[in-house]
C-alpha cells in the first residue's frame, strides 16, 4: 500500500514569471554598452588615422629621378617641386603622371613610393628620329611622327633625316599631320630601327605617296623608291648594285626598287621624286 507524503513547498517550481520590464531594461543596457564601446573604438581609430596621416615622417622630402636626357632638369624639377611636403600615402600619383606626360619630351612616367618619405620617378623620353619639314620650318618628331619641338640651335647636334610631306599644312602655327603618311613613316622607321647601320645612312624621307616611301642616302643624291614593304632589304639591294648601275647610267636621278628583281633607273634629265619608268 502506497504512502502519500505531503509535498514540501520548498521544492515547488515557482509559477511566478520574471518581470518583462526587467528583461527589456537589461537588453537596453547591454545594447547601450555595445554602442558606447563601438563609438570609442571608432573614435580611437579615427584619431589614430589622423595621427598617421599627419605624421611628419610621411611627408615627401626626397625625389629620385632617372631617365632624363633631353628633358631639361630644371623644367622637370619645377614640375615636381610641389610634391615636397605631400603625404606619401595620400598623394594621387596619377595626377602627377598626367602632368609630366603632358610635356612633349615625356613618353611615359612610372612612380614608386619608397617608405617613409621618398618618391622614385622613372622617366621614358620620346626618341627623336627626324625633322618634319613644312615650308621653311622644321619640327623635331618621334618615331610616331608626333612633334616634340620646333627645330632650334639646341638641337644642332642631332644628325637626323628630314621628312617631307608628313605634314599637310600649318594650323595656327602648328603642323597638321596626315594620318596615312604618319602610319607609313612609323612603319619605315620601325623597320629601319632593326638595321641601324642603314637608318644612319638615310638623309631624307618623302612620304607624299603613302604607298611609296622615297629616300635619299647620305652622299648619294639618288632618289630610291622603296614602295611600302621590305624597306631595309631594298636599300641594301641598291647599295650592292649602285656601282654597277653607274657603269651603265653615270648620272642617275632615281632608282625604283618596288618590282622585285626588276630595277628601273631614271637618268638625271628626268630628276624628280616621281618615277619615270624607262
Amino acid at each position: 500500500m502506497g504512502v502519500r507524503v505531503p509535498a514540501d513547498k520548498r521544492f515547488h517550481r515557482s509559477h511566478i514569471k520574471p518581470s518583462r520590464r526587467r528583461t527589456i531594461w537589461q537588453q537596453g543596457c547591454r545594447l547601450g554598452r555595445t554602442v558606447v564601446i563601438l563609438a570609442l573604438v571608432g573614435y580611437a581609430l579615427h584619431r589614430a588615422t589622423d595621427l598617421v596621416l599627419d605624421a611628419s615622417m610621411l611627408a615627401i622630402d626626397k625625389i629620385e629621378v632617372e631617365g632624363l636626357s633631353r628633358f631639361s632638369e630644371g623644367e622637370f624639377n619645377a614640375l615636381v617641386n610641389l610634391l615636397h611636403g605631400q603625404n606619401i600615402l595620400t598623394i594621387d600619383l596619377n595626377v602627377w603622371r598626367n602632368r609630366l606626360t603632358a610635356s612633349p619630351w615625356v613618353k611615359d612616367v612610372e612612380f614608386r613610393r619608397l617608405m617613409p618619405s621618398t618618391i622614385q620617378i622613372a622617366v621614358s623620353e620620346k626618341m627623336p628620329v627626324g625633322f618634319g619639314r613644312v615650308g621653311e620650318r622644321l619640327y623635331l618628331i618621334d618615331e610616331d611622327g608626333v612633334v616634340i619641338d620646333e627645330h632650334g640651335p639646341q638641337y644642332g647636334d642631332f644628325d637626323l633625316p628630314i621628312v617631307d610631306n608628313l605634314f599637310v599644312h600649318l594650323d595656327h602655327g602648328q603642323p597638321v599631320i596626315d594620318s596615312a603618311r604618319k602610319k607609313m613613316h612609323s612603319r619605315f622607321i620601325g623597320a629601319l630601327e632593326r638595321r641601324p647601320e642603314l637608318l644612319r645612312r638615310v638623309s631624307q624621307i618623302d612620304v607624299a605617296d603613302p604607298d611609296d616611301v622615297v629616300v635619299l642616302l647620305d652622299g648619294d643624291g639618288v632618289y630610291l623608291h622603296l614602295g611600302n614593304v621590305r624597306f631595309a632589304e631594298r636599300i641594301h639591294q641598291y647599295l650592292e648594285m649602285a656601282d654597277v648601275l653607274r657603269e651603265h647610267v653615270p648620272e642617275i636621278a632615281y632608282v625604283d626598287l618596288r618590282y622585285g628583281n626588276r630595277v628601273f633607273v631614271g637618268p638625271s634629265e628626268s630628276k624628280s621624286l616621281s618615277p619615270t619608268v624607262p
